[in-house]
């Protein structure tokens, strides 16, 4: 059986190598390789608590923010401390400007350009994508980087600086805002709706999130033109290539929730989605395998709170520095659409429904998003009282605790195990979003969700880097840097 190894990806934070088994033009296996070792959780061994408010942000410079909330929420579990309504209004402000820009970022330079490529000329649509989308030098991909360069400024006023920023504490955010402050967030938040509504959706953002259902996303479409707007375009594209049939993986969705700050509880809930039924997510059952990672530990899977990270460069049978983590041994999907289809959202659990997860489902969900939060954020920022507490003071933990952080990230789940003992960090596991949907397989040979997500792919005679599995693994949004630590 012929064997493919794709990689390094372009346009993707980190390192990534795909291996493939092609039979007959047609994807039967595939490896997913993480090939970079980081160490992060080895470096923060021994260091005072607090250092990992600056450790674990250098974890990557795309969604630093994220590690930033994972370890303050550690912190502040282990501390018992909750931040004021103030602070953890701040906090999601900041975490939506972080995710909303990622979706924003994925869509315009890392997602879209693939469509413009020569492979895809002669296509009805592909003269204007080509014209909005080609690498660099895109009408779209240049307006965008515009359109988000003044979005990000909302993260100076609210966390001084990105990425790593020390702005968000255990207590909360340690910048105040002010009441001019308000209408200066408020002006940028709708500037980037501005930008959203008229080139990106060509829609008001409550109609995009108020489509119900792939029929609704039909009329929706067959009431425009194609290139009237970049979403159009993409859902164009999309259903003449049937994006909606492929890069299907587990179909079992996990969100630790998002967005806390809201009067009436998270913006998006927890849980996890599996065949038409949500449960709720136990943090208990969360374990991870290392069977086929390049790392030391024991046969059996263990929760995190027992993990180790112990590099082991020459393991027989392994392939990846990447763990496997596994929800009740079970392989999960994370991200905006498991977001989404946790969260209920009609058009995200028809598009699951008929085809399961998908190149397409994947991509309309982080639009859903931008859609959903921005408004919300107009909402906290309405919401914040200047002149009342931010942050609360930091309260040093017991000299032995255990605690844990959660998280949602743009691609997905993310969590800071923490392990105090004689007032030291003694033991810090991450698992990141990526690490769940690129894990590889387990002890019982079960591949990850990318892995699964690849099997069946069309590969055409001399195609070395096959467009489709390059179309289903950005669907993910890998961020490989965050992957292994």
């Amino acid at each position: 059986m012929p064997r493919l190894i794709i990689g390094p990806f372009n346009r993707v934070e980190g390192d990534l190598e795909v291996t493939l088994d092609v039979d007959d033009g047609v994807v039967r296996t595939a490896w997913v390789n993480s090939p970079l070792y980081r160490g992060f959780e080895q470096i923060l061994v021994g260091k005072e608590p607090l250092d990992a408010l600056v450790v674990a942000p250098r974890i990557c410079g795309i969604c630093s923010v994220s590690q930033s909330v994972a370890a303050a929420r550690a912190l502040a579990a282990a501390s018992n401390l909750m931040p004021p309504p103030n602070g953890l209004l701040a906090g999601d402000l900041i975490g939506a400007c972080e995710n909303l820009s990622d979706h924003y970022t994925h869509f315009h330079v890392f997602f879209m350009p693939d469509l413009a490529r020569d492979a895809y000329a002669g296509r009805a649509w592909h003269a204007a994508m080509r014209e909005r989308f080609a690498a660099v030098h895109g009408s779209s991909i240049r307006a965008a980087l515009a359109a988000r360069a003044g979005f990000m400024k909302l993260m100076g006023y609210l966390a001084g600086k990105w990425p790593h920023t020390l702005t968000l504490q255990p207590g909360g955010s340690a910048r105040p805002i002010e009441a001019a402050e308000k209408l200066r967030l408020s002006m940028l938040l709708g500037e980037f709706r501005s930008d959203l509504e008229t080139r990106l959706f060509g829609d008001r953002l409550e109609a995009i999130a108020a489509i119900d259902g792939v029929a609704a996303l039909t009329a929706w479409m067959d009431a425009r033109a194609p290139a009237s707007s970049d979403f159009r375009l993409f859902l164009e594209a999309a259903y003449d290539l049937e994006l909606h049939r492929v890069g299907r993986a587990t179909d079992h969705f996990l969100s630790y929730g998002a967005y806390a700050g809201t009067q009436d509880g998270r913006l998006f809930p927890s849980g996890h989605w599996q065949a038409g039924r949500l449960a709720v997510f136990d943090v208990a059952t969360v374990t991870e395998d290392v069977s086929h990672a390049w790392m030391n530990g024991p046969a059996e899977p263990l929760p995190p709170t027992q993990g180790v990270t112990q590099p082991l460069a020459d393991k027989t049978g392994a392939y990846t520095w990447c763990k496997a983590p596994r929800l009740a041994g079970q392989v999960v999907e994370t991200g905006a659409l498991a977001r989404q289809v946790v969260a209920g959202h009609p058009l995200a659990l028809d598009m699951v429904t008929r085809h399961g997860g998908s190149v397409t489902a994947r991509v309309v969900a982080r639009m859903i998003e931008l859609a959903r939060v921005l408004p919300a954020m107009e909402a906290w920022v309405k919401a914040l009282k200047p002149g009342e507490p931010f942050c609360l003071p930091y309260a040093r933990p017991p000299e032995e605790t255990m605690a844990v952080g959660l998280t949602e990230a743009a691609r997905g789940s993310l969590g800071h195990w923490l392990h105090i003992r004689q007032g030291r960090i003694h033991g810090y596991q991450i698992i990141a979003p990526t690490t769940w949907n690129f894990s590889p397989r387990d002890a019982a040979g079960t591949p990850g969700a990318l892995e699964q997500a690849l099997v069946g792919l069309p590969v055409a005679a001399g195609e070395t880097t096959p467009l489709m599995v390059q179309h289903v693994v950005r669907s993910f949004d890998p961020c490989m840097v965050c992957t292994v630590h």
